[in-house]
């Protein structure tokens, strides 16, 4: 699917021009969440966001076909800082941001983390010709609102928590008594922001512990900001998973494959690299292929018909198996919490799946993101 090749320092020195073919520009833009939050043109992402970034900025190229553009802030270093990968990488043009300044852009097709209001305006003050491929104020709004946690648990909770065997409950509220109505029904829960990065923006309201003003500051803060605070029940969660899709933008929507992915204290940590079938039976120790299919089923249809030519790309649906109690059963039977979150945008998982691509059908692998002074991506025998 990806092919092969050494990236070579050259292409941007030599800016080469574009060919007849519409061209792809893949950018790395993991701040993405956060500039969704934001949502003003000119962003500035936290230390660690833009560190992730420059750190890790020809990623792209592990999924991206051969002769695209992949933006990066310096060519010598990432052929350094990408030796280990090549087995993996398509033979991609590494550009810069000084490179596209001097081209005559046309017909690029952009192709980032993610869509948003910061991007545009990093792209246009690279190059104004980028005025006639970036994304419409408008069509961005959109996105926007479909990248938010509101929208998700409007559109697709409820219908995912149809089947038997799933669980999973999501409150909008406007303001501190709607909060202070939920909570006050007993029981622990997640708060979490409209937008933010996943596992970032939550805080945790818990039975048995006195609340404290910090986190009647934060939760009265986000309904300022954002205008709503998300509710969720905190559950016994067994296993994080994921399952990834993309969306042509005629209304089709195909899945793409399974995503295990290690977290800590709810922050990614890494993959697990393998063929899906491995990725499956280890999933149906817990819950039965027949609900995941159905499930995974239930989202393509509903997302194609949500989305239709509004976005066209990747994304991925964050789900966890939970221990619960099922109608007439006991407490400790498994259950599926079929939208954790909805990630309207390139996921990690699509990128575990772009380097499973290149295993034999029984290698097991992990991929490892870790930091030693700086944002390193490993593949190591899992």
């Amino acid at each position: 699917m990806f092919p092969n090749g050494i990236p070579s320092a050259e292409y941007c020195y030599f800016c080469i021009t574009f060919s007849e073919r519409k061209m792809k520009l893949h950018i790395f833009n993991p701040e993405h969440d956060l500039a969704l939050a934001a949502n003003i043109p000119n962003f500035t992402a936290p230390h660690a966001a833009r560190q992730l970034r420059a750190d890790l900025d020809f990623l792209p190229a592990l999924w991206a076909d051969e002769g695209d553009w992949v933006l990066v802030d310096d060519v010598d270093a990432v052929v350094r800082r990408t030796r280990h990968l090549r087995r993996y990488m398509a033979d991609v043009e590494f550009v810069t941001p000084k490179c596209l300044g001097e081209r005559e852009i046309d017909r690029v097709d952009i192709q980032p983390w993610g869509h948003d209001i910061a991007l545009n305006y990093q792209l246009l003050q690279m190059n104004p010709a980028f005025a006639d491929n970036v994304l419409s104020d408008f069509r961005l709004g959109q996105q926007r609102q479909m990248s938010g946690r509101p929208w998700a648990a409007k559109h697709l909770l409820p219908a995912l928590t149809e089947f038997d065997g799933t669980v999973g409950k999501s409150w909008i509220v406007t303001s501190m008594d709607g909060l202070r109505e939920i909570v006050d029904g007993g029981g622990d829960f997640v708060l979490k922001a409209p937008w933010s990065s996943s596992g970032r923006g939550n805080r945790y309201w818990l039975s048995d512990r006195e609340v404290d003003t910090h986190l009647l500051g934060w939760c009265d803060n986000i309904i300022r900001k954002q205008h709503a605070l998300m509710v969720e029940p905190l559950y016994n969660k067994v296993l994080d998973f994921g399952v990834e899709f993309y969306a042509s933008g005629d209304g089709q929507v195909n899945y793409l494959g399974l995503s295990m992915f290690r977290t800590v204290h709810g922050v990614y940590r890494g993959n697990l690299l393998m063929a899906e079938r491995q990725k499956e039976e280890r999933l149906q120790s817990y819950i039965p292929a027949r609900l995941i299919q159905e499930v995974c089923n239930r989202i393509a249809l509903l997302m194609g018909e949500l989305l239709g030519n509004t976005y066209i790309g990747p994304f991925g649906v964050d789900m966890m198996v939970v221990t619960g109690a099922k109608k007439g059963g006991s407490t400790g039977d498994f259950l599926l919490h079929p939208m954790v979150e909805l990630n309207l945008r390139r996921t990690m998982g699509h990128v575990a799946l772009s380097l499973s691509a290149h295993l034999n059908e029984d290698e097991k692998r992990v991929m490892v993101i870790d930091y030693a002074d700086r944002y390193r991506l490993h593949v190591v025998r899992g």
